[in-house]
């Protein structure tokens, strides 16, 4: 490539929406654009920046000569707390007030000595960035970091609203057997019912932020020069073909870290992105431990629950007197501490461990791991899918509810939790996982699709193959 000073190299600025499950996935598709050759500009919120450096020391984002981390504000005051934004408040924020200092950076990286900005890679729900590349007469690559069918269901939002499904009539919808109509009308789309669709249909306000956000981003996903997914073709094969039909280009590249560990080392190695700070101890835990014999329980970086809830959660895993790793956020539990009983801890401390982050691909990896109680957000799934691991899950919100679906009737990896959580089915779905022929299956099913995922990413895999294609087709025109 000449050497890292040469103006000639392809200079892609990659911008994630602000939230952790975001920021993740961004990173690792900037990471291999950067092993591909690319200048890397990463643009985080002045927020975030914030907190990579507590949570990860004040030089973790130094990056090296040609992957470079910058910042835009999002628009919204600081919270007081170390925790994800509010989310509307986000959505609604950085579409209307991040695109003057997304073109002012743009300006300032292109008269800064290092190559000229020749591509963008926006997270799909940041296309107000499309109106910058357009400016600079560059490609622009929109990143979905949903699942395919997430996303199917966000592209068809606008028709929902058409034809009168959403937003519901009054707060009875919700549980008068409404949800459970069936929505036969999507393409690749068998039996889904309105509950299965993202959460964000569940409004009886027309004006309802998320609702309009999510349908006003999918539109304008048409325009962008093409679209990525972190899935691979034979996992959500019906759904990418809708998907293509809708889109002029579309590329699955997923799962992701399998594509990053086909890379030898790198300097880039130890640039990370959790917002909090990871628990190593936990890794040394689950060494003690037998194989498959530990439900990891983990519920992303955006779920909240109820002080209830938790200790369900909490009576569940006990009674089902199997070893688990939990991993409680300090902002978990709504508007208060997320205090377990002295009794739970008491009857769980020789198989139980809390800890509040971990490296989660490691954890997936191991060994111990026989399970993952998940809240199924996307890259949850893709991991535990690209490492054998089935689930019980309990979705939270946005499109959690369509990954579920699709882990319990589609793919069979997956069992799943009513909403209004008892401790008995907790306790229930654990030994059904850990002891029982379902669990077996469940784990049969998970290998089948681990080894699919291993041989999309391998080299003439057809994830591959479509990073390749993107970067030739589409990232160097």
């Amino acid at each position: 490539m000449g050497s890292l000073t040469a103006r000639n190299k392809p200079h892609a600025v990659c911008i994630p929406y602000p939230a952790q499950g975001h920021v993740n996935p961004m990173l690792k598709v900037a990471k291999l654009l950067h092993f591909k050759g690319f200048h890397i500009t990463f643009v985080n919120t002045e927020y975030n920046h914030k907190r990579l450096l507590k949570s990860r020391g004040p030089n973790a984002l130094d990056g090296v000569p040609d992957f470079r981390f910058e910042t835009i504000p999002d628009g919204l005051p600081p919270p007081d707390i170390d925790a994800t934004q509010d989310i509307p408040a986000l959505c609604d924020s950085t579409s209307k007030n991040c695109l003057a200092p997304f073109r002012h950076l743009l300006a300032k990286l292109n008269s800064s000595g290092v190559p000229p900005v020749t591509c963008i890679v926006s997270d799909g729900v940041m296309s107000f960035t499309l109106k910058a590349a357009e400016e600079l007469g560059i490609p622009e690559v929109l990143f979905w970091t949903t699942s395919a069918c997430g996303f199917l269901s966000y592209m068809h939002y606008p028709c929902l609203i058409e034809r009168g499904f959403t937003p519901l009539k009054d707060e009875t919808y919700l549980t008068n057997g409404y949800l459970d109509t069936v929505v036969d009308w999507i393409p690749g789309m068998k039996n889904i019912r309105l509950r299965d669709l993202p959460s964000f249909v569940r409004t009886t306000d027309r004006n309802d932020i998320m609702l309009n956000f999510l349908a006003a981003e999918s539109e304008r996903a048409a325009k962008a020069s093409a679209v990525i997914v972190n899935t691979f073709d034979e996992f959500e094969h019906d759904v990418v073909k809708a998907l293509s039909s809708m889109l002029p280009r579309i590329y699955t590249i997923g799962p992701l870290q399998l594509l990053l560990n086909q890379i030898p080392q790198t300097p880039l190695e130890s640039i990370g992105s959790n917002l909090w700070k990871e628990e190593p101890e936990c890794l040394q835990w689950l060494n003690s431990k037998k194989p498959k014999s530990v439900v990891y329980v983990n519920f992303g970086s955006i779920t909240v629950m109820t002080a209830q809830q938790l200790v369900e959660f909490a009576w569940g895993l006990a009674n089902s007197k199997h070893s688990f790793l939990w991993i409680i956020r300090p902002d978990l539990v709504r508007g208060d501490s997320s205090i377990l009983p002295p009794e739970f801890l008491e009857e769980t401390k020789e198989r139980g461990l809390m800890a509040s982050w971990c490296p989660q691909e490691q954890v997936l990896n191991h060994p111990a791991i026989a399970g993952f109680l998940t809240h199924s957000g996307w890259n949850s799934t893709v991991e535990s899918v690209g490492y054998g691991v089935p689930m019980i899950s309990w979705p939270f919100f946005a499109e959690q509810q369509t990954n579920c679906r699709f882990a319990c009737t589609e793919w069979g990896v997956g069992m799943e939790i009513d909403n209004n959580v008892k401790r008995d089915e907790v306790e229930k779905l654990v030994r059904e996982l850990m002891e029982e022929a379902k669990g077996k299956e469940m784990r049969n099913k998970a290998m089948e699709w681990k080894k699919k995922a291993e041989q999309a990413a391998s080299p003439n895999g057809s994830s591959f193959l479509n990073l390749e294609k993107l970067i030739k087709e589409v990232l160097l025109k």
